[in-house]
C-alpha cells in the first residue's frame, strides 16, 4: 500500500467520473500480438510492486482530462530511488524531469501523466506530495517526473482543471491489480488514429530459461498515422488514416492531423541498469511503429523505463547479450497496449467535437478477413 502523506493533505475530495469498461481488450477478441506470453493481468502491474492510480475529470461538456500515476513501488521514492532511463522518439512534448533521469539514471518520484498545459500544476502538486512524506522533512531538491499529451480537441485545455486534489487522489488510489483502460485518467480526452485514444496497458513474461522476467507497459495514446493491427490495414479499410484527404486533393480537417504525442512507460523486474533501460525504452518506439504511427513533426513520442530491482542491490546486472528477449517483450507489450487503448475507449463528445470509438464489429470483420483472428 502506498506510503501516505500528512493527514491534513488526505482530506481533499475530488470529483471522479470513470468511463465504461464494457468494451473488450484485444485478447478478449482472440488477437494474440507477438509470440511471448502475457502476464496474468496483461498489465504493467504484472511487474511485482508496480501500482497505478487514476483520476478522470468529465463534465460531459468541455472537460475530458485527468491524471494517471505510475508508482514503481509503494514506498518513499525519494529515499528509495529506482534505476530509470528516457528515450525520445520525437521531442515535440513536455516531459518534465527527463534531463536528470538521463544524467543520473535514477527516478525519485511517481511518474505522472496528464494534459499538456497541466504539466506545471501537476508537477507542483507532486512536489507538495513528496515533501510531505515522512523522512523528507529536510529535502531541498526533488525531480518530479510528469509527461503529457495534448487533449485540446476534446478538452478545454486552457482550463487546466487537474491540480493538487486530483494528483493526491491518483497517487493515493494507486494499487496493483487490474488497470482501467480507454478514456480514463490522462487518456480521457485523447485521440489516436482518428479514433478515441486513451490509456492502454499490456505485459510480457519471459519463460524461466530466459530468466523468467516480466515487462509491463502503459501508454497514453494521442497520435496519428495509418492504423495497422497485427498486419491488418485497419485504418485503410475503415477509410480513416493520415493524408487520406490530401492524397485525394480534398480539404483536410483538424481531426486528420497525426500530431499529438504518445507517452510510454516501461517497467521490468529484470536486474538492468540505466544504460540497458534506455535500450529497452528505445524498443518501445518499435512497438509504436508496428501500430502505424506517423511519427509526425508535432508528435512528442517518449518512453520512460525503470527496473524495480533496487539500484544498489547485490544482484548482478544482466549482460548485453541477455537483453534481446527483453527488447522483444517491450516491443510486443507496447504494441498491444496501444491497441488496448483504442479497443477500450468509448465515443466521447467534448469541446464542440465528437470522436468515435474504434468500431469493433467492423474492425473484427477486417481482422477475420486478414486472418488475424479465426
Amino acid at each position: 500500500m502506498t506510503l501516505r502523506p500528512a493527514a491534513a493533505l488526505l482530506a481533499l475530495a475530488v470529483p471522479v467520473v470513470l468511463s465504461a469498461q464494457a468494451r473488450p481488450s484485444v485478447r478478449d477478441l482472440g488477437i494474440k500480438v507477438g509470440i511471448l506470453p502475457a502476464g496474468p493481468l496483461d498489465a504493467i502491474t504484472d511487474v511485482a510492486g508496480v501500482e497505478v492510480g487514476q483520476v478522470t475529470l468529465d463534465n460531459h461538456k468541455n472537460i475530458h482530462t485527468g491524471v494517471t500515476a505510475i508508482l514503481p513501488h509503494a514506498g518513499n521514492m525519494f529515499r528509495h530511488k529506482v534505476a530509470g532511463a528516457v528515450f525520445v522518439g520525437n521531442a515535440f512534448g513536455k516531459l518534465m524531469g527527463s534531463t536528470q533521469i538521463r544524467e543520473l539514471g535514477r527516478i525519485e518520484t511517481p511518474i505522472l501523466l496528464t494534459s499538456t498545459l497541466n504539466v506545471p500544476r501537476v508537477a507542483d502538486a507532486l512536489l507538495t506530495y513528496m515533501l510531505s512524506l515522512p523522512g523528507n522533512e529536510h529535502v531541498v531538491s526533488i525531480n518530479p517526473v510528469v509527461g503529457e499529451t495534448n487533449d485540446g480537441y476534446l478538452n478545454d485545455i486552457r482550463a487546466r482543471p487537474v491540480g493538487e486534489k486530483q494528483v493526491f487522489a491518483a497517487i493515493e488510489r494507486a494499487r496493483g491489480g487490474p488497470v482501467a483502460e480507454g478514456a480514463v485518467g490522462a487518456g480521457a480526452g485523447t485521440v489516436a488514429f482518428g479514433f478515441k485514444g486513451g490509456i492502454g496497458t499490456a505485459s510480457r513474461r519471459l519463460p524461466s530459461n530466459l530468466g523468467g522476467y516480466t515487462v509491463g507497459v502503459l501508454v497514453q495514446t494521442n497520435f496519428g498515422g495509418i492504423l495497422d493491427i497485427d498486419g491488418a490495414p485497419v485504418g485503410l479499410e475503415l477509410g480513416r488514416y493520415y493524408l487520406k484527404n490530401q492524397l485525394a486533393r480534398r480539404p483536410s480537417r483538424p481531426a486528420d492531423s497525426p500530431d499529438g504525442s504518445c507517452m510510454i512507460v516501461v517497467a521490468t523486474d529484470a536486474p538492468v541498469g540505466s544504460r540497458n533501460l534506455r535500450r529497452m525504452a528505445a524498443r518501445a518506439m518499435d512497438g509504436l511503429a508496428r501500430t502505424g504511427s506517423a511519427f509526425s513533426n508535432g508528435s512528442g513520442d517518449y518512453a520512460i523505463a525503470f527496473s524495480t530491482v533496487p539500484p544498489y542491490a547485490p544482484t548482478p546486472r544482466l549482460r548485453n547479450a541477455a537483453m534481446s528477449p527483453l527488447f522483444l517483450a517491450v516491443i510486443e507489450a507496447t504494441q498491444e497496449a496501444i491497441y488496448n487503448s483504442l479497443f477500450k475507449a468509448v465515443t466521447t463528445t467534448g469541446n464542440g467535437h465528437t470522436v468515435e470509438a474504434l468500431p469493433l464489429r467492423r474492425t473484427e470483420a477486417i481482422l477475420r478477413r486478414y486472418h488475424v483472428i479465426q
